[in-house]
Protein backbone atom coordinates (compact mmCIF):
# COMPACT_ATOMS: atom_id res chain seq x y z
CA UNK A 1 0.00 0.00 0.00
CA UNK A 2 1.31 3.40 -0.98
CA UNK A 3 0.42 6.60 0.85
CA UNK A 4 1.18 9.97 -0.75
CA UNK A 5 0.92 13.14 1.32
CA UNK A 6 -0.89 15.61 -0.93
CA UNK A 7 -1.00 18.32 1.73
CA UNK A 8 0.36 18.66 5.26
CA UNK A 9 -0.61 22.20 6.20
CA UNK A 10 -3.33 23.91 8.19
CA UNK A 11 -6.51 25.49 6.89
CA UNK A 12 -4.46 28.59 5.94
CA UNK A 13 -1.77 26.62 4.12
CA UNK A 14 1.92 27.54 4.22
CA UNK A 15 3.08 30.10 3.20
CA UNK A 16 0.28 32.13 4.72
CA UNK A 17 -1.12 35.11 2.86
CA UNK A 18 0.72 38.29 3.84
CA UNK A 19 3.30 36.61 6.10
CA UNK A 20 7.07 37.17 5.99
CA UNK A 21 8.15 34.71 8.70
CA UNK A 22 11.12 32.40 8.16
CA UNK A 23 8.92 29.42 7.27
CA UNK A 24 6.74 31.34 4.83
CA UNK A 25 9.88 32.73 3.13
CA UNK A 26 11.74 29.42 3.24
CA UNK A 27 13.29 28.05 0.07
CA UNK A 28 12.99 24.49 1.40
CA UNK A 29 10.12 22.92 -0.60
CA UNK A 30 9.21 20.87 2.47
CA UNK A 31 8.07 24.12 4.12
CA UNK A 32 5.39 24.63 1.48
CA UNK A 33 2.23 22.96 2.79
CA UNK A 34 -1.08 22.65 0.99
CA UNK A 35 -4.27 21.82 2.86
CA UNK A 36 -4.26 18.36 4.49
CA UNK A 37 -5.00 15.27 2.42
CA UNK A 38 -3.50 11.89 1.56
CA UNK A 39 -3.84 9.51 -1.38
CA UNK A 40 -3.94 5.78 -0.62
CA UNK A 41 -3.15 3.29 -3.39
CA UNK A 42 -3.76 -0.35 -2.55
CA UNK A 43 -1.95 -3.40 -3.88
CA UNK A 44 -5.03 -4.32 -5.93
CA UNK A 45 -5.00 -0.96 -7.74
CA UNK A 46 -7.70 0.88 -5.80
CA UNK A 47 -7.06 4.60 -5.26
CA UNK A 48 -8.63 6.36 -2.26
CA UNK A 49 -8.55 10.03 -1.36
CA UNK A 50 -8.76 11.01 2.31
CA UNK A 51 -10.33 14.48 2.49
CA UNK A 52 -10.88 16.82 -0.45
CA UNK A 53 -9.70 20.29 0.47
CA UNK A 54 -9.62 23.47 -1.61
CA UNK A 55 -6.21 22.55 -3.08
CA UNK A 56 -7.46 19.31 -4.66
CA UNK A 57 -7.10 20.49 -8.27
CA UNK A 58 -3.48 21.57 -7.74
CA UNK A 59 -2.72 18.35 -5.85
CA UNK A 60 -4.27 16.16 -8.55
CA UNK A 61 -2.28 17.92 -11.27
CA UNK A 62 0.98 17.83 -9.29
CA UNK A 63 0.66 14.07 -8.70
CA UNK A 64 -1.06 13.16 -11.97
CA UNK A 65 -4.02 11.57 -10.17
CA UNK A 66 -6.19 10.17 -12.96
CA UNK A 67 -8.25 7.71 -10.94
CA UNK A 68 -10.20 8.04 -7.71
CA UNK A 69 -12.30 5.11 -6.56
CA UNK A 70 -13.68 6.77 -3.43
CA UNK A 71 -13.22 9.67 -1.02
CA UNK A 72 -13.21 9.19 2.74
CA UNK A 73 -13.78 12.26 4.90
CA UNK A 74 -12.45 12.68 8.42
CA UNK A 75 -14.83 15.59 9.11
CA UNK A 76 -16.68 18.38 7.39
CA UNK A 77 -14.58 21.51 7.90
CA UNK A 78 -13.80 23.72 4.90
CA UNK A 79 -10.17 22.65 4.50
CA UNK A 80 -11.33 19.04 4.20
CA UNK A 81 -14.36 19.26 1.88
CA UNK A 82 -14.22 22.37 -0.31
CA UNK A 83 -12.46 20.61 -3.18
CA UNK A 84 -15.50 18.45 -3.88
CA UNK A 85 -16.38 20.41 -7.01
CA UNK A 86 -13.25 18.92 -8.65
CA UNK A 87 -14.97 15.54 -8.55
CA UNK A 88 -16.75 16.57 -11.75
CA UNK A 89 -13.63 15.74 -13.73
CA UNK A 90 -13.39 12.26 -12.21
CA UNK A 91 -17.08 11.72 -12.94
CA UNK A 92 -16.31 12.40 -16.60
CA UNK A 93 -13.16 10.28 -16.69
CA UNK A 94 -14.70 7.33 -14.86
CA UNK A 95 -18.32 7.72 -16.03
CA UNK A 96 -19.85 7.12 -12.63
CA UNK A 97 -20.72 8.95 -9.41
CA UNK A 98 -18.02 9.28 -6.73
CA UNK A 99 -18.57 7.25 -3.54
CA UNK A 100 -18.05 9.53 -0.52
CA UNK A 101 -17.75 8.15 3.01
CA UNK A 102 -18.04 10.04 6.30
CA UNK A 103 -19.75 9.96 9.66
CA UNK A 104 -23.32 11.28 9.92
CA UNK A 105 -22.20 14.77 10.98
CA UNK A 106 -19.79 15.04 8.05
CA UNK A 107 -22.28 13.81 5.46
CA UNK A 108 -24.74 16.41 6.79
CA UNK A 109 -22.03 19.09 6.48
CA UNK A 110 -21.39 18.11 2.85
CA UNK A 111 -25.08 18.08 1.99
CA UNK A 112 -25.49 21.52 3.57
CA UNK A 113 -22.38 23.11 2.03
CA UNK A 114 -23.18 21.66 -1.41
CA UNK A 115 -26.95 21.69 -1.13
CA UNK A 116 -27.37 22.57 -4.81
CA UNK A 117 -25.83 19.20 -5.76
CA UNK A 118 -28.55 17.33 -3.91
CA UNK A 119 -31.43 19.68 -4.79
CA UNK A 120 -33.83 17.93 -7.15
CA UNK A 121 -34.64 21.32 -8.66
CA UNK A 122 -31.07 21.99 -9.81
CA UNK A 123 -30.59 21.22 -13.53
CA UNK A 124 -28.37 18.18 -13.84
CA UNK A 125 -25.39 17.88 -16.14
CA UNK A 126 -21.62 18.16 -16.35
CA UNK A 127 -21.60 21.27 -14.17
CA UNK A 128 -22.51 19.29 -11.06
CA UNK A 129 -20.42 16.76 -9.16
CA UNK A 130 -22.10 13.36 -9.04
CA UNK A 131 -21.75 11.98 -5.52
CA UNK A 132 -22.98 8.91 -3.67
CA UNK A 133 -22.77 9.43 0.09
CA UNK A 134 -22.32 6.61 2.58
CA UNK A 135 -22.48 7.01 6.35
CA UNK A 136 -19.68 5.32 8.28
CA UNK A 137 -21.15 3.37 11.17
CA UNK A 138 -18.26 0.95 11.74
CA UNK A 139 -15.52 -0.86 9.84
CA UNK A 140 -16.10 -1.23 6.11
CA UNK A 141 -14.26 -2.53 3.05
CA UNK A 142 -13.32 -0.90 -0.22
CA UNK A 143 -12.16 -3.75 -2.41
CA UNK A 144 -10.12 -5.99 -0.11
CA UNK A 145 -8.98 -3.07 2.07
CA UNK A 146 -10.63 -2.87 5.47
CA UNK A 147 -11.06 0.68 6.77
CA UNK A 148 -11.45 0.94 10.54
CA UNK A 149 -12.82 4.24 11.87
CA UNK A 150 -10.93 5.51 14.93
CA UNK A 151 -13.05 7.97 16.95
CA UNK A 152 -11.02 11.04 18.01
CA UNK A 153 -11.80 14.59 19.08
CA UNK A 154 -11.19 17.87 17.24
CA UNK A 155 -11.89 20.26 20.08
CA UNK A 156 -15.28 19.14 21.37
CA UNK A 157 -16.33 17.65 18.05
CA UNK A 158 -16.10 13.91 17.57
CA UNK A 159 -14.48 13.13 14.20
CA UNK A 160 -12.84 10.11 12.61
CA UNK A 161 -9.29 8.93 12.35
CA UNK A 162 -8.75 6.00 10.01
CA UNK A 163 -6.85 2.74 10.26
CA UNK A 164 -5.98 0.69 7.18
CA UNK A 165 -3.98 -2.41 8.07
CA UNK A 166 -0.75 -1.33 9.80
CA UNK A 167 -1.31 2.34 8.86
CA UNK A 168 -3.34 4.98 10.74
CA UNK A 169 -4.17 8.58 9.87
CA UNK A 170 -5.29 10.94 12.65
CA UNK A 171 -5.48 14.53 11.51
CA UNK A 172 -7.20 17.46 13.29
CA UNK A 173 -6.91 15.75 16.65
CA UNK A 174 -6.51 17.11 20.17
CA UNK A 175 -7.71 14.08 22.15
CA UNK A 176 -7.85 10.33 21.69
CA UNK A 177 -10.54 8.74 23.88
CA UNK A 178 -9.56 5.71 25.93
CA UNK A 179 -11.74 3.41 23.83
CA UNK A 180 -9.74 4.31 20.70
CA UNK A 181 -6.23 3.53 21.95
CA UNK A 182 -6.64 -0.25 21.41
CA UNK A 183 -7.52 0.45 17.77
CA UNK A 184 -4.02 1.90 17.31
CA UNK A 185 -1.97 -1.03 18.55
CA UNK A 186 0.62 -2.70 16.35
CA UNK A 187 1.03 0.06 13.78
CA UNK A 188 3.86 0.27 11.29
CA UNK A 189 3.12 3.88 10.35
CA UNK A 190 1.16 6.51 12.28
CA UNK A 191 0.24 9.95 10.95
CA UNK A 192 -0.80 12.35 13.68
CA UNK A 193 -1.83 16.00 14.00
CA UNK A 194 0.87 18.37 15.35
CA UNK A 195 -0.23 21.93 14.70
CA UNK A 196 2.49 23.99 16.36
CA UNK A 197 4.77 24.32 19.37
CA UNK A 198 2.20 26.05 21.60
CA UNK A 199 -0.91 24.35 22.93
CA UNK A 200 -4.14 24.75 20.99
CA UNK A 201 -7.81 24.15 21.79
CA UNK A 202 -8.52 21.82 18.86
CA UNK A 203 -5.18 20.34 17.79
CA UNK A 204 -2.26 18.51 19.38
CA UNK A 205 0.82 20.62 19.92
CA UNK A 206 4.10 19.06 18.83
CA UNK A 207 4.92 17.93 22.38
CA UNK A 208 1.45 16.41 22.79
CA UNK A 209 1.83 14.59 19.49
CA UNK A 210 5.20 13.21 20.59
CA UNK A 211 3.67 11.99 23.88
CA UNK A 212 0.76 10.32 22.09
CA UNK A 213 3.15 8.69 19.62
CA UNK A 214 5.23 7.25 22.45
CA UNK A 215 2.09 5.67 23.91
CA UNK A 216 0.98 4.24 20.54
CA UNK A 217 4.55 3.08 19.75
CA UNK A 218 4.40 2.71 15.96
CA UNK A 219 7.50 1.73 13.99
CA UNK A 220 7.42 5.17 12.34
CA UNK A 221 5.40 8.33 12.95
CA UNK A 222 4.84 11.38 10.78
CA UNK A 223 3.22 14.59 11.94
CA UNK A 224 0.85 16.60 9.77
CA UNK A 225 -1.45 19.66 9.75
CA UNK A 226 1.46 21.96 10.66
CA UNK A 227 1.17 25.73 10.64
CA UNK A 228 3.99 28.12 9.76
CA UNK A 229 5.40 28.09 13.30
CA UNK A 230 7.55 25.04 12.56
CA UNK A 231 10.23 24.84 9.88
CA UNK A 232 10.74 21.34 8.54
CA UNK A 233 14.50 20.73 8.85
CA UNK A 234 15.26 22.20 12.31
CA UNK A 235 12.10 20.66 13.79
CA UNK A 236 12.85 17.19 12.44
CA UNK A 237 16.44 17.44 13.70
CA UNK A 238 15.29 17.54 17.31
CA UNK A 239 12.47 15.02 17.17
CA UNK A 240 12.92 11.59 18.78
CA UNK A 241 14.05 8.69 16.61
CA UNK A 242 11.26 7.30 14.48
CA UNK A 243 9.36 10.60 14.36
CA UNK A 244 9.40 13.30 11.69
CA UNK A 245 7.28 16.01 10.15
CA UNK A 246 5.59 14.85 6.98
CA UNK A 247 5.85 17.05 3.92
CA UNK A 248 3.88 17.49 0.73
CA UNK A 249 4.87 14.84 -1.78
CA UNK A 250 6.21 12.38 0.80
CA UNK A 251 5.52 8.77 -0.24
CA UNK A 252 5.25 6.00 2.33
CA UNK A 253 4.98 2.33 1.45
CA UNK A 254 3.34 0.05 4.00
CA UNK A 255 3.43 -3.70 3.49
CA UNK A 256 2.58 -6.70 5.60
CA UNK A 257 6.21 -7.55 6.20
CA UNK A 258 8.23 -4.35 5.87
CA UNK A 259 8.04 -0.78 4.71
CA UNK A 260 10.07 1.62 2.62
CA UNK A 261 9.98 5.38 2.95
CA UNK A 262 11.33 8.01 0.59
Amino acid sequence: MKITFLGTGTSHGVPMIGCDCATCRSEDPRDRRLRPSILVETDEGITLLVDAGPDLRAQALAHDIRQLDAIIFTHGHADHILGLDEVRRYNALQRRPMPCYGDAHTIADIRRAFSYIFDAGTPKGGGLPQLETFTICGSFCIGRLEVVPVPIFHGTRAILGLRMGPFAYLTDCNRIPETSWPLLEGLDVLVLDALRERRHLTHFSLDEAVDATRRIAPRQAFFTHMCHDMRHAPTCARLPAGMALAHDGLEVYVESGDRAIR
